[in-house]
Formats: structure tokens, C-alpha cells, sequence
């Protein structure tokens, strides 16, 4: 019996050290995505090639969390709860990791955009989406730390304003390029950025709907946001 209950704590404290490694990551590629969009709007290139070279760290993490995902399944062979846990652990992993990319990407047009004169409104656009990207990931990641599905459904309602913003930028840096073919340059590193930020909505939400199958047991990707908050509301 003590065995038994020894091999249980042991399993216990994996789960638990497989969770704090998603959130450590989390806590990183928040980071990176703060910093990129600084770099962006500021014109800092160091703060650039920071983002640029901490992507190595983001790919430690991301092996070494999807090692510890597979040697519980392998060696544990958890039950259908703990099965689903590690799963959608699995699942984070890889669109944080996604999203990490996704901040490169705009601190390599950062580093673009230094080089270009800088608008009037100094990328109040981006700005703006920028700042509800950034709350989207962190409200996903603090969903799923406190395995709160109604959090995690506010997450992915906020992904349809967010496509709304960004298809919003898209038609204004369309009408620059028109009206000043000088801007064309700029528009489409800013349209890069822009793609990028829309990105890492889409990932925000996965996140949000892996969080809601964890708590719920069901697989709300693919759903409307009306079935998911019915799936919510289901006891």
C-alpha cells in the first residue's frame, strides 16, 4: 500500500512540474510578445534582436515540456482525467511555442520598420491591436491556470474583434499604399505585423478552447460561440 501511495505522489508531482513548465513558458512568450510589440512601436533594435535570440530559450522549453508530456503517457498511462490534463498540456505547448514564432516575426519587421520614416499616428493601429493580442494571451494562459471556462470563453469572443481590427488595418494601409506609393514599403511590413498580431489571436484561442475541453470534457474547436457557452452552462 505504501508503494502504491508513494508511485501516486510521485505521479502527483509530475503533473504538477509538467503545469508549472507550461506556465513558466507562458510567462516567457508573454514576455517575448510585450517586447516585440515595444520594439515595434519605439524603433529599439536591441530590444529586436533580444526577442530575436530568446526564441532559442522558447524552443528549450517547448522540448523540454513535450519530453515530460511524452514520459508520462509512455511510463504512467494515465487515466481518462489525467490522460485529458496531459493532452491539452501537449496541445498549450505547441501554440505558445507558435506563438513565440509569431513574435519574431514581428521583431524582425521592427527591425525593418526602424530603417523607414515613421508615420504621423506612429503606428497607433498596431498599437492598438497589439495591446487587446496581448491581453487575449495572458486572460488564455490565466484560464487555464484556474481551469476557468468561462475566462476561456471570453478568450475566444475576443478572437472575432480581433479579426475585426485587423481586417480594419488591412483596408487602411490599403488606401496609404494607394494614395502614396512611397508607403508601400512600410504598409506591407506593417500588414506583416499586423498577420503576425492576428496569429497570435488564433493561437490565444486555441488556448481558451483547449482550457474549456480540459474543465468540460468536450471538444469545443470548430464550435460557434453560442455552442460553447452552451457547453459551459452544461452541468
Amino acid at each position: 500500500m505504501l508503494t502504491n501511495q508513494h508511485i501516486s505522489q510521485q505521479f502527483e508531482k509530475q503533473l504538477q512540474d509538467i503545469r508549472s513548465q507550461l506556465l513558466a513558458m507562458g510567462g516567457l512568450v508573454e514576455r517575448q510578445v510585450s517586447n516585440a510589440m515595444q520594439a515595434l512601436l519605439t524603433g529599439d533594435t536591441d530590444l529586436a534582436r533580444d526577442v530575436i535570440s530568446g526564441d532559442d530559450e522558447v524552443n528549450k522549453c517547448d522540448l523540454a515540456a513535450d519530453e515530460s508530456c511524452i514520459s508520462i503517457i509512455a511510463l504512467r498511462q494515465p487515466s481518462a482525467g489525467d490522460l485529458r490534463l496531459v493532452t491539452v498540456i501537449s496541445k498549450i505547448i505547441t501554440d505558445l511555442e507558435r506563438v513565440g514564432d509569431e513574435s519574431v516575426r514581428i521583431a524582425k519587421m521592427a527591425l525593418n520598420l526602424s530603417e523607414k520614416d515613421r508615420p504621423n499616428k506612429n503606428y497607433r493601429e498596431l498599437r492598438r491591436l497589439g495591446m487587446h493580442v496581448e491581453t487575449m494571451l495572458r486572460d488564455s494562459l490565466d484560464a487555464f491556470a484556474r481551469q476557468d471556462a468561462d475566462l476561456a470563453l471570453k478568450v475566444a469572443r475576443e478572437d472575432n474583434s480581433v479579426d475585426e481590427e485587423y481586417e480594419s488595418l488591412l483596408r487602411q494601409l490599403m488606401t496609404y499604399m494607394m494614395e502614396d506609393p512611397r508607403k508601400i514599403s512600410r504598409a506591407i511590413d506593417m500588414m506583416w505585423s499586423a498577420r503576425a498580431l492576428e496569429r497570435i489571436g488564433d493561437h490565444s484561442r486555441n488556448i481558451a478552447e483547449h482550457t474549456i475541453y480540459l474543465v468540460k470534457g468536450k471538444d469545443v474547436r470548430h464550435l460557434s460561440i453560442d455552442k460553447m457557452e452552451q457547453v459551459i452552462k452544461q452541468k
